[in-house]
């Protein structure tokens, strides 16, 4: 990987702090993926990304000039309260205790200090695809973070800082239409009586249209469409001038780049790999069910004829002669089949990387002839078949 090779002590002194530290970033990206996966990534350029695409989200907290003053505003908005003195790290890995326990990628850690001593941290995360369990897995990525501010011997834990794991979604996790949810644990007994324990978890949900306030509303739908039109108050269009200023860097350019191409040549070696796996599959299936067949049949003949002790002793000897003559007659035939259908999986992958990239039906075609020319005959058959409206 060529983006691995430039963090070289030959040509590490060549690079500004800022730029090797923004390069990290993006290296943990490539390393530790958002949890909507790539392919978000693939359909879009620099300037169309929106802040809820992990790559511009981590663009910003990797940057030092502008970071703090973000995430500040960004919080202070959608918390509805002012925050102090804060510090941002981006994409921070906190490796398990144990090897075979796990770890956790946090894509952004906001901490907020007061007199030099951490009194909040904030979770920031933005999920795009649904799947996860995000409840219990912020549960668990709580207990993660939890134990990195408990020091050993602690006596009094009212010095473990507050905790605000924040989720942001483009879809409603619990189906409710809130543009955000608070949740916190409490007396089930004396559901009004305070329980501070200092944790709370905060689900933002971007297309949410009760509760709130206006100014979450606007900051919401900013971060699902991060143009400038919908900076609609002087909170969005301070987030709006740094999204502009960061997406203009030539580091955050290069690094959206090598990720388009580290993606490319992952979907290839993915392609390769799946084409063998599928053939080394069919072939056993098929050998297998016509062996299992032609066995079959063939033991119900000899049967019908001679005794169950004769049976026994033949058995094993036609097996034998007959699974060879078998494999000798289908061998050419499997092998045909196997290829065709490998073939055919590759034309399909093809197809759907056409469309991927919103080629037209007939350039489809037009291409597909060029590329496998001796499927030219079937290849708007194919694209219609393959073609996913």
């Amino acid at each position: 990987m060529a983006f691995r090779r430039k963090f070289t002590k030959e040509n590490l002194n060549q690079e500004s702090r800022d730029t090797v530290s923004m390069r990290q970033s993006f290296f943990r990206i490539l390393v530790y993926p958002a949890k909507g996966g790539y392919m978000g990534y693939l359909k879009k350029t620099l300037q169309e990304l929106d802040l809820i695409d992990n790559f511009l989200s981590n663009a910003i907290a990797s940057n030092k000039e502008f970071n703090e003053p973000f995430y500040r505003l960004l919080l202070s908005v959608l918390l509805g309260k002012e925050l102090k003195e804060v510090r941002v790290l981006a994409q921070q890995i906190i490796p398990a205790a144990t090897p075979e326990l796990r770890g956790i990628r946090m894509d952004v850690e906001v901490t907020e200090y007061e007199e030099g001593t951490v009194t909040n941290v904030y979770d920031l995360e933005p999920h795009l695809k649904d799947g996860l369990h995000l409840p219990r897995h912020n549960r668990y990525y709580q207990a993660k973070i939890d134990g990195r501010y408990v020091k050993r011997g602690l006596k009094d834990f009212s010095k473990i800082p507050n905790l605000y794991v924040i989720t942001i979604t483009n879809y409603d996790l619990f189906g409710k239409d809130y543009m955000m949810y608070t949740v916190h644990n409490k007396c089930e007994e004396i559901p009004d009586m305070e329980y501070d324990d200092g944790l709370k978890f905060l689900y933002f949900y971007t297309k949410g249209k009760k509760g709130g306030s206006q100014a979450i509303k606007n900051m919401l739908t900013y971060i699902q469409n991060s143009e400038s039109k919908n900076a609609v108050d002087e909170a969005t269009k301070k987030i709006d001038f740094y999204v502009s200023r960061v997406k203009n860097l030539p580091e955050v350019e290069a690094g959206y780049m090598t990720l388009g191409d580290w993606i490319d040549s992952i979907k290839e070696d993915m392609a390769v790999e799946l084409r063998k796996e599928l053939a080394e599959s069919m072939k056993k299936e098929i050998t297998g069910e016509i062996s299992k067949e032609i066995t079959e049949k063939v033991s119900k003949e000899v049967t019908e004829k001679v005794s169950k002790e004769v049976t026994e002793k033949v058995s094993k000897e036609v097996t034998e002669k007959v699974s060879k003559e078998v494999t000798e007659k289908v061998s050419k035939e499997v092998t045909e089949k196997v290829s065709k259908e490998v073939k055919e999986q590759d034309i399909k992958i093809v197809i759907e990387t056409f469309q991927e990239y919103h080629d037209t039906k007939e350039n489809a075609v037009e291409k597909l002839c060029r590329k496998f020319p001796e499927y030219a005959h079937q290849a708007e058959e194919l694209v219609e078949k393959y073609w996913k409206e």
